[in-house]
């Protein structure tokens, strides 16, 4: 059978990991192509992996016609015009999450996409972590009980850069980084949020307010069930990169998640230490190759990816919820959301 050819568009750090994958790891792909607007990043790329084309203009990649997959790493402001691009090219299309910055500009997406009746996936990498995996399986069958209360931590141990944080490239704290748990609240609940509320502040990196962001959130939420949430999301552990899951059931309890990272326990007269996961590179990286060898088989198997449009947008629109419970100081029902 032959290779599926992949175009990477937008070659920051999650495009570089999953060209660099594409290229060397899985079988069933080529790397045809890779294209950022950047030319010193192109040139710096090429030197480290040979072989793909390179654009400084998309558009170029997608006229490839040995480019039958994209994988979008562009920001999260451009995810809109890039994935309707790939779209009318006939591409399969993987997009790093959010989606876009609005529910109206997913909309279009998913509209573009059902036209052109190609392939779309969306980045919810934990949902191929195996703890996060693994508790999902458990769940469904009944281990637990029935789920009732669930509480969501992603700490990140630095804050990112200004130019990054601004709500006009990524959405800000709460859409870039606590989509992740809203997808995940979802997916392990198996039910729809109804409202949110959330709280903010900048505690260590008041900078962030310069450009319209916080570096700690934390949200309450209440979904159609009746069952509740919390998510909280911070850029100030600077103790490591924190990630943790605690599901309560009616029967029992899940806890997911690990702070140590390497299986060495330090034992003194002063007492017991052990590392710490340092990022998301290294506590996440199986899982964000583990997707796109989904995406890959789903592509050659015919299937439809396990991560639907529905699920991203409707991940978003709690995110923008959040969002709009920040800036107005209230509980926002999701279904207010619809723009």
């Amino acid at each position: 059978m032959a290779k599926i050819g992949i175009g990477v568009i937008g070659l920051g750090r999650m495009g570089q990991v999953y060209a660099t994958f594409s290229a060397s790891q899985l079988a069933d792909t080529s790397l045809v192509a890779v294209a950022d607007m950047r030319a010193d990043v192109i040139a710096s790329f090429a030197d480290r992996v040979g072989g793909a084309k390179t654009y400084t203009d998309y558009h170029d990649l997608l006229a490839d016609p040995n480019v039958q997959a994209v994988i979008v790493t562009t920001p999260t402001s451009t995810h809109h015009e890039v994935v309707i691009a790939a779209a009318a090219a006939g591409k399969a299309i993987f997009c790093e999450k959010p989606t876009a910055l609005t529910l109206s500009a997913t909309d279009e997406m998913i509209a573009a996409v059902e036209k052109a009746q190609v392939m779309f996936q969306v980045g919810f990498m934990r949902r191929f972590d195996a703890g996060y995996a693994a508790a999902k399986r458990q769940l469904e069958s009944g281990a637990i009980g029935d789920p009732v209360v669930i509480r969501s931590i992603g700490r990140d141990p630095f804050r990112t850069s200004l130019e990054y944080a601004n709500p006009a490239v990524s959405g800000g704290l709460i859409l870039d980084m606590a989509i992740h748990d809203f997808d995940l609240l979802r997916w392990l609940m198996g039910d729809e949020v109804q409202r949110v509320y959330t709280e903010v502040a900048s505690l260590v990196y008041p900078e962030l307010e310069s450009v319209g962001d916080v570096d700690n959130a934390m949200m309450t939420l209440r979904f159609e069930g009746g069952g509740l949430g919390n998510v909280e999301v911070s850029r100030t552990a600077n103790y490591g990169y924190d990630i943790q899951c605690n599901v309560i059931g009616t029967k029992g309890a899940l806890q997911i998640g690990y702070l140590q990272e390497t299986p060495v326990l330090i034992l003194t007269p002063e007492g017991a230490r052990h590392d710490i996961v340092p990022h998301f590179p290294q506590r996440f990286g199986t899982a964000y190759t583990t997707q796109i060898a989904h995406f890959v088989e789903c592509l050659r198997d015919g299937k439809s990816p396990s991560v639907t449009a529905k699920d991203a947008r409707a991940a978003l629109q709690i995110g923008l919820a959040a969002t709009r419970s920040q800036h107005e100081g209230r509980i926002v029902y999701v279904n207010e959301i619809n723009t």
